[in-house]
C-alpha cells in the first residue's frame, strides 16, 4: 500500500493558499502592487509544481535537482510572505501560519535532498 507523499501534499495545499491569498489582494489593490503579487503567485505555485516534476525525474541527479528548485522557491516565498507582511499587505495571523507552513515544506525538502546526498556518497 502506498503512503502520502507529505511533502507533495503540503506544496499542493500552500500552493492553493498562495492563490487565493493572491485572488483577494488583487481585489483590494492598485496595479502598482502587482508585481509583487506576481512573485509570490509564480514562487508560491512553482514549489509544488518542481515537487511534481520530480516524481518523473529521468535520473537521480535530476531528480535532486528539481527538490532543489523546489527549495529554492520555497525559500524565496518566505522572502515575498515578508515583504506582504511588512508592507501591512497581510495579517500577522495569515503570515505566521503562511510562513510556517513554507518552513515546514523548506525542511522537508532539506531532509530529503541531504538523505540523498548521504546515499550518493556511498
Amino acid at each position: 500500500m502506498k503512503t502520502d507523499n507529505i511533502v507533495k501534499n503540503k506544496s499542493l495545499s500552500f500552493g492553493v493558499r498562495i492563490v487565493k491569498m493572491v485572488r483577494h489582494l488583487l481585489k483590494n489593490s492598485t496595479y502598482a502592487e502587482h508585481p509583487i503579487f506576481t512573485q509570490i503567485l509564480k514562487c508560491g505555485t512553482s514549489i509544488g509544481a518542481n515537487i511534481r516534476e520530480s516524481e518523473h525525474a529521468e535520473s537521480v541527479d535530476d531528480f535532486k535537482h528539481k527538490l532543489k528548485i523546489a527549495l529554492k522557491e520555497a525559500n524565496e516565498s518566505l522572502y515575498w510572505l515578508e515583504i506582504l507582511f511588512q508592507a501591512e499587505y497581510i495579517e500577522n495571523q495569515q503570515y505566521e501560519s503562511m510562513k510556517n507552513d513554507c518552513t515546514e515544506i523548506n525542511k522537508l525538502l532539506i531532509s530529503i535532498v541531504n538523505t540523498l546526498n548521504k546515499k550518493s556518497h556511498k
